[in-house]
């Protein structure tokens, strides 16, 4: 670690959390310290079926909280679903969150809290330190092991007229507490478990590599790629293991700690662009583009991609840079294969004449000033295409 590094300037911000089987059961009791007296609870219909957010109920009348349900929640959040949910919780008298699910309905409390607060329209805040309000009290409870949106201080919402999905970046969306129960992870498919496991890979990928990575968020992004890299396919072949799920949601835990406080990079920006035009999970679009994106940032940051080599169990020693690149890029797409995350660019639909409008947006998303090499226009062009 350089002195230099050592001695620069990096806040962390971060929410209370409870880590470990049933802590779920604990939704009630934290709403009631928080002051909540009616809570709006935000899950989907997935969840609901699965005995979820009925488990996460009983808790608030436990605490003697009434509660009003929000489940008009879809993957990758639209701006009409949320302010449809902000008139939902004004109407309902609520006084605040409680968010049961993954990404989608996490970032979709986010968005209400903060809609609710402010009397703005959710695509105001695009962008770094927008809101200016802080939403009322908040507690996620996460149910997949991936998006990190429990813990980090990003909303992902859907501009549905521009086609695109903005970044809502602010420590106000830092979550008061977050609850995380690894029991509720065992209903997952297998196809959702790689996307968000992957969507954890990439984040602690990126914060690592990231201009504003420190070392305290360094310490997060390795802890959680030793742990992530040699899980999955375990967890894949093993669903029910609830030791596996639980090495899972910690790495998930420990990359969504490391990503909120370092932010992403170029595969983050591009796959939110992509979200916006294709309804694909996020965690897909970003094990598509995540070796593409290493190629071509590797030499702006060759020592932090050979760490990162190490960490994942690389054996480096005696190699050229260049070979230290290939073996880590041939890891990479090893694991995609090894869990089924095979498809490109081409299988969902995309076109070429997409792709500059693609790069065009991914080029404004926040996510891009992160990355330790700056791209042109016609670099992220470039990815796309060999992405297809």
């Amino acid at each position: 670690m350089a002195d230099a590094q050592l001695l620069d300037l990096r806040k962390f911000a971060a929410p209370e959390f409870v880590f470990g089987r049933d802590a779920s059961g604990l939704a009630g009791q934290y709403a009631l310290n928080l002051g909540a007296r009616r809570v709006f609870l935000v899950t989907d219909p997935n969840l609901i079926a699965a005995g979820w957010a009925g488990k996460v109920q009983a808790s608030l009348e436990e605490a003697g909280l009434s509660w009003a349900m929000y489940s008009e929640v879809t993957p990758n959040p639209r701006e009409s679903e949320v302010m449809e949910g902000a008139r939902v919780y004004r109407e309902e008298r609520c006084d605040a969150i409680v968010a049961v699910g993954g990404g989608s309905p996490m970032d979709l409390a986010k968005g209400v809290g903060i809609v609710s607060a402010s009397k703005r329209h959710i695509l105001e805040f695009e962008g770094v330190d927008q809101v200016d309000v802080p939403g009322p009290p908040l507690v996620c409870v996460p149910t997949t092991a991936g998006s990190s949106a429990d813990v980090s201080q990003f909303a992902i919402i859907t501009d549905t007229a521009r086609r695109v999905k903005i970044a809502i970046v602010s420590k106000t969306m830092v979550p008061d507490a977050s609850l995380i129960d690894p029991v509720m992870t065992t209903t997952m498919s297998l196809e959702t478990t790689t996307n968000c496991g992957l969507d954890a890979l990439a984040h602690a990928i990126e914060a690592y590599v990231s201009n504003a990575s420190s070392p305290v968020t360094d310490l997060f992004a390795l802890s959680a790629l030793r742990r992530i890299f040699p899980t999955l396919p375990a967890v894949m072949r093993d669903p029910q293991n609830l030791n596996l799920r639980g090495r899972m949601m910690l790495g998930s835990l420990e990359a969504g700690l490391a990503f909120s406080n370092a932010i992403l990079g170029a595969v983050h920006a591009m796959a939110h662009s992509l979200g916006g035009l294709l309804d694909v999970h996020h965690g897909e679009s970003n094990a598509i583009l995540l070796s593409h994106v290493i190629d071509y940032n590797f030499e702006h940051a060759a020592e932090r991609y050979c760490d990162i080599s190490e960490a994942v169990g690389l054996d480096l020693k005696g190699m050229t840079m260049a070979q230290r690149k290939q073996t880590l890029l041939y890891a990479i797409e090893g694991l995609k294969r090894e869990t089924g995350a095979t498809r490109t660019l081409r299988d969902f639909g995309v076109m070429r004449t997409d792709i500059p409008t693609l790069a065009e947006k991914a080029m404004r998303d926040p996510c891009m000033i992160t990355n330790p090499r700056r791209p042109t226009q016609k670099d992220i062009e470039r990815l796309y295409e060999q992405a297809l």
